[in-house]
């Protein structure tokens, strides 16, 4: 098909030559040019000739007069990459003061003014020059204001100013989606929650971030929001406004129900963890029951022993009981679950429980050994063994791991498997 149109379009050319020959055969005119007394008379076809061959002498004339001043440009380009590569990899290789010079060179090249400048900041900021970083991102706001602007927020997030990069983003519309990630990660860290929610829709779109990142942020997000929810109304607003995949997550319902807690209301938050764990059992979210305060302490009692039935083994479970018993003054039952909690899982939490029941019955020696184990789970170290556990005769199925499936019915264990 494309064959034909070519021989078509080369007819069509060739008979347009042919009527334009015949014309000019017939009629060449006449051109007169009169100019301070002289007169040019020629024919049309060689005054159009004549004029194609000034316009292209000119043009060379214009190339030949330009060629000095375009060959020393495309000197200075080059000379300009090879020093921003060159100060790239010194930058990488940790020689921050060879590669701020070297980027600083190649910073006077107009099409690498911005890069180079960034890439400089990027290296004083690395060798400690926080002012001279600043200066080069000043310098390169010129250009490229969202990247100097995402970079310096970088810096201050490194250096431990989360407040602020608050200040410094936080009124923005528009960021560069580093920049949405630095406001993210700095308004968590000073507990600004309204503000961290504002850059989940940004982040959202965010097609650099790796494979579940977002789904992390979003967890990390909605539960520092919760936990900072200044009143119950605010509180109930946002809890309200999740979606209902939302209020299934374990981090979410745990910050959720601590916040409510705390702002007094311990049914809500009671009922929120008992019916997350109806559904699918959490060790984050028995370990959370037993965090809600002083409030309910028998009714919950209550039903994380009805739970310790199809859940013997749970570790987070006797931890909570253990810290129930101690608010409702049983310390003799706050032993016994956390004896047997400790010989499932030792851990600091349950030992420093376990304290604060022997000094609460005023076995200081035992206390003060637990209180040192604690201390040494905390740092990696193996716990001394208390005389007490040895000799007590814990109930077995604390020691004898038992498996259950998900709706709380044994499975049958081959032995040697």
């Amino acid at each position: 098909m494309k064959s034909w149109i070519a021989v078509l379009g080369l007819l069509l050319v060739a008979c347009a030559a042919a009527w334009g020959w015949h014309a000019l055969a017939l009629d060449p005119g006449t051109v007169l040019v009169r100019f301070a007394g002289w007169r040019v008379e020629t024919s049309f076809v060689f005054a159009v000739i004549l004029a194609a061959l000034i316009w292209v002498g000119a043009g060379l004339l214009w190339r030949l007069l330009r060629w000095p001043r375009a060959a020393w440009r495309r000197r200075a380009r080059r000379r300009g990459r090879e020093r921003i590569a060159d100060g790239l990899v010194a930058m990488f290789e940790g020689r921050h003061a060879h590669a701020s010079r070297e980027l600083e060179r190649a910073s006077h090249a107009a099409e690498l003014h911005a890069p180079a400048l960034l890439a400089r900041a990027h290296a004083a900021h690395a060798r400690g020059d926080h002012a001279a970083a600043d200066s080069a991102l000043d310098a390169a706001a010129e250009q490229s204001s969202d990247a100097a602007l995402a970079l310096r927020a970088q810096f201050l997030l490194n250096q431990g100013r989360a407040a602020d990069v608050v200040k410094l983003l936080q009124d923005k519309s528009t960021l560069a989606p580093s920049a949405w990630r630095s406001l993210n990660a700095a308004a968590l860290a000073t507990g600004a929650g309204a503000t961290a929610l504002t850059t989940l829709a940004p982040l959202a779109h965010d097609a650099s971030l790796p494979p579940g990142e977002y789904d992390r942020i979003e967890t990390d997000t909605l539960a520092s929001a919760l936990e900072h929810a200044p009143d119950n109304d605010r509180l109930a607003s946002l809890w309200s406004g999740l979606t209902r995949t939302q209020r299934r997550n374990e981090s979410v319902i745990g910050a959720y129900a601590r916040r409510a807690a705390a702002l007094g209301q311990p049914l809500a938050a009671m009922n929120e963890v008992e019916g997350a764990l109806r559904r699918d059992w959490s060790e984050s979210l028995a370990c959370v029951y037993g965090e809600l305060g002083p409030a309910e302490v028998n009714a919950r009692l209550r039903q994380g022993e009805a739970w310790l039935v199809a859940q013997p083994n749970s570790a987070a479970l006797l931890l909570t009981l253990g810290r129930l018993c101690n608010q409702a003054e049983l310390w003799g039952k706050a032993r016994d679950y956390l004896a047997r909690a400790l010989a499932i899982a030792p851990d600091a939490t349950i030992w420093e429980a376990y304290g604060n029941a022997c000094a609460a019955q005023g076995d200081a020696a035992s206390a003060q050994s637990a209180y040192r184990n604690a201390l040494r789970c905390a740092r990696g170290e193996p716990a001394e063994t208390l005389p007490e556990l040895e000799r007590s005769a814990l109930d077995t199925r604390a020691s004898v791991v038992e498996e259950r499936s998900e709706h709380g019915v044994p499975r049958l264990i081959v032995p040697g498997r």
